[in-house]
């Protein structure tokens, strides 16, 4: 489980006995299943990570709600992560923290197009000896603050964990023209162990 969830968890965990202590018994049950939920919803499962060097994982847990060729050649996924989805993110690739650029922004609802724009987040660049991938972490209508745990400089592991995104999300990667897509829309991803796509040696 992430640390980030004890701050929920544990006002949640007291108030649950107090109401037990003072006989209260539909708050204490309503602080309980709400401290299962958050620990839950923080949960942080070991995954299996391809070796293969050309493959490009997942960031996250969720949907593939679209595939999109943008202007300028590359190839944006786009993962809803429902409140039901583990929210541990994660390094498509190997190699550098190139960039982390935060963007102030709204916070309509994961789902919507208009969100990969118009919400706040954290626009990574990963790059290895020979490759480079961007992602963004996005916050949704409840997500209102996505944690980095890297910072630029530092060298991450494909599959290796560089933050969150709480309650409720989206994370858009974009993938460059000498990439194989290997998803299809409405595909269900697991962070860290789905390949989305294949670099091309040629």
């Amino acid at each position: 489980m992430a640390k980030e969830a004890y701050p929920f968890i544990i006002p949640l965990a007291l108030f649950s006995v107090f109401g037990f202590g003072f006989g209260i018994g539909i708050f204490a049950w309503l602080f309980l299943v709400l401290a299962l939920f958050v620990a839950f919803f923080f949960r942080d499962p070991e995954r299996s990570i391809p070796v293969e060097p050309a493959a490009i994982v997942s960031p996250a847990d969720g949907k593939v709600v679209r595939i999109f060729s943008e202007s300028d050649g590359t190839t944006r996924i786009s993962i809803f992560l429902s409140v039901f989805d583990v929210h541990i993110n994660r390094s498509p690739i190997g190699g550098k923290v190139e960039s982390i650029r935060y963007l102030p922004g709204k916070f309509k609802m994961a789902f919507d197009e208009r969100a990969s724009v118009e919400n706040e987040q954290n626009v990574w660049i990963i790059r290895s000896e020979r490759w480079q991938i961007e992602f963004s972490q996005i916050a949704g209508i409840l997500a209102r603050r996505i944690v980095s745990w890297k910072r630029t400089g530092e060298r991450v592991e494909k599959g290796e964990r560089i933050g969150l995104i709480k309650f409720g999300s989206r994370v858009d990667v974009f993938l460059p023209r000498n990439v194989t897509i290997d998803v299809c829309l409405g595909d269900k991803v697991r962070g860290g162990s789905s390949i989305i796509g294949r670099f091309n040696y040629a």
